[in-house]
């Protein structure tokens, strides 16, 4: 995969609840550790899909979900990872 879109947490609870959320929503996205492109610290991050976005930045928002952004990641030739902060 060349390109993935994800929502990174400050916190396990959060991350878990929203994942249960988006579930809910019949959201499709899969929880996985955050890269380390994005933070050093280990935490959850959850992939989703980029036609859901404005879903996820909703669901995030009604229920008082802290999370600290949404990124888009993008492998580049080289092997190296470009990211973007997006929300």
């Amino acid at each position: 995969m060349n390109e993935m879109y994800i929502v990174s947490f400050n916190s396990t609870h959060h991350a878990i609840r929203s994942d249960k959320l988006f579930a809910e929503c019949g959201i499709a996205s899969t929880t996985l550790p955050t890269p380390r492109e994005i933070t050093a610290s280990c935490g959850i991050s959850i992939r989703f899909l980029y036609n859901d976005i404005k879903n996820i930045k909703e669901i995030l928002k009604t229920n008082n979900i802290e999370y600290k952004g949404i990124y888009n990641i993008n492998r580049l030739e080289d092997g190296k990872k470009e990211v973007n902060q997006i929300g």
